[in-house]
């Protein structure tokens, strides 16, 4: 399988950033594409909204269904599935997308912060996966695709903002865990993450950063699709690296997805190894 058409994605976080751009590359496809996320009113500051992009995905020849949700109400997450379910007549596939940050220490991290990246980034990951389980246990190529990093307990990631990485890291463990619960039931559950920091509304968190140190979040998209079409019988527990997926699909020029293709001092992610970091392409 190459294509997601006729499948059905519930993504959530997918007004903007990372999730709008896995949104219209399945749309691409023909998917039918569930847009789940709070913003439902356009923010000056925040750009883009559960309409604005339904109507993109629409207009590159998907399917959209907007959902606003908020993903640490229970209540919310499972009407949001059940209505995915009565539009599109299942699930194939969600896409934990959405995530909180807050990178400063313990001392300037207020427990209202600190709840709410445990409440959206682990809890929210794992409710949205209790939730379409049902679902996707009864689809054909059943996928679950969470947006975090590869488990990494080196104290330089956790001394610098212990709360944040421990809610990435959260998402990091429910993936490895659901894996191997039910990785031998025939759904593909794994993580992606990306090798650069990836030029969203986040990195307005980080202190220095530059877009032209970054990539356009469609690396991230395009190493989603092929992570997406892939047989899921036998493919779980994986923690993929964006440009790794499509260097096994062949591509060997990523300077397309620089947002400045002139730029040598690209930015590693947060969370990878030393090796990860000096395997920069």
């Amino acid at each position: 399988m190459t294509t997601l058409s006729g499948k059905t994605l519930f993504i959530t976080g997918a007004s903007r950033g990372i999730g709008r751009a896995i949104a219209l590359r399945a749309a691409r496809d023909g998917a039918n594409v569930v847009i789940a996320a709070k913003s439902a009113v356009p923010n000056p500051k925040l750009p883009g909204t559960i309409h604005s992009v339904a109507a993109e995905v629409e207009a590159a020849g998907g399917k959209a269904l907007a959902l606003q949700c908020d993903i640490r109400e229970e209540d919310e997450v499972r009407a949001a599935v059940a209505a995915t379910v009565d539009a599109f007549g299942g699930l194939d596939i969600l896409v934990n997308n959405a995530s909180a940050i807050w990178l400063r220490g313990a001392l300037d991290t207020p427990m209202k912060r600190f709840d709410l990246m445990q409440q959206v980034n682990a809890r929210g990951s794992f409710l949205c996966a209790q939730a379409c389980l049902p679902h996707l246990l009864q689809a054909p190529n059943p996928h679950i695709l969470t947006l975090a990093p590869p488990p990494n307990l080196d104290p330089k990631w956790w001394g610098p903002h212990t709360g944040y990485t421990l809610a990435k890291m959260g998402m990091s463990f429910v993936t490895l865990g659901l894996a191997a619960e039910f990785g031998p039931q025939g759904v593909a559950v794994n993580a992606l993450w990306p090798r650069t920091v990836i030029a969203t509304d986040a990195i307005n968190m980080i202190p220095g950063v530059q877009p032209s140190m970054c990539r356009t979040p469609q690396i991230v998209a395009d190493a989603a699709h092929a992570v997406l079409v892939r047989p899921a019988q036998g493919f779980h527990g994986q923690f993929l690296i964006d440009d790794e997926v499509l260097a096994a699909q062949g591509v060997t020029d990523f300077s397309p997805y620089a947002v400045d293709p002139a730029s040598r001092h690209l930015l590693p992610d947060l969370f990878l190894s030393d090796a990860q970091m000096a395997a920069l392409r």
